[in-house]
């Protein structure tokens, strides 16, 4: 008799979770379908989207990342040379010391973040890697294939920089380089 009414919760119970998952993705499919979900750059995502697009963004440039071997990165010609590439080409988007990004990375959605801090959020493997790769759906171009990778890995140490520079110090610094 146990046996029996064992294998009727197990029973029931796989039913029951095959049925909810039957009902999640029939969910999923009308809100798809229906086009009821707002795509526009001018609204956010809903807070649940946005935690979980965040939240498997960082997973997956973690797990890309881990093969990433960092080269040393503290020569100030390196800095100097990233400071230029940066202000050429991240700057418009991610704002730098003293001044907030263009009005047109203000538009984006998502809005793009300042670098200011990225070290505080990333290790250096994954900015190298974000650089390099980009972030689908985001407006993070790939730079793979517009900077070398000597330029990337300079960019990767002027991001490592950013946090300790004042705005005259980077208006210094990125005077100075030349992008190509």
């Amino acid at each position: 008799m146990l046996a029996n009414r064992t294998r009727l919760i197990l029973t029931t119970a796989l039913a029951t979770l095959a049925l909810a998952a039957l009902a999640g993705a029939a969910v999923g499919v009308v809100v798809l379908k229906s086009g009821v979900y707002p795509i526009g750059a001018t609204t956010q995502h809903f807070q649940l989207v946005h935690s979980v697009l965040e939240e498997g963004m960082r997973a997956s440039v973690h797990r890309h990342s881990r093969k990433v071997v960092v080269p040393p990165l503290d020569s100030p010609a390196q800095v100097r040379r990233g400071a230029a590439l940066y202000s050429a080409n991240c700057a418009h988007c991610h704002g730098g010391p003293g001044f907030a990004q263009s009005d047109w990375g203000k538009s984006m959605q998502p809005l793009p973040g300042p670098l200011v801090d990225a070290t505080r959020r990333w290790e250096t493997a994954e900015i190298y890697w974000i650089t390099r790769n980009g972030i689908k759906m985001s407006g993070m171009p790939a730079w793979e294939y517009r900077l070398t990778e000597e330029e990337l890995w300079s960019v990767v140490s002027f991001v490592r920089q950013l946090p300790t520079l004042s705005a005259p110090e980077y208006a210094a610094l990125t005077a100075q380089g030349e992008t190509r």
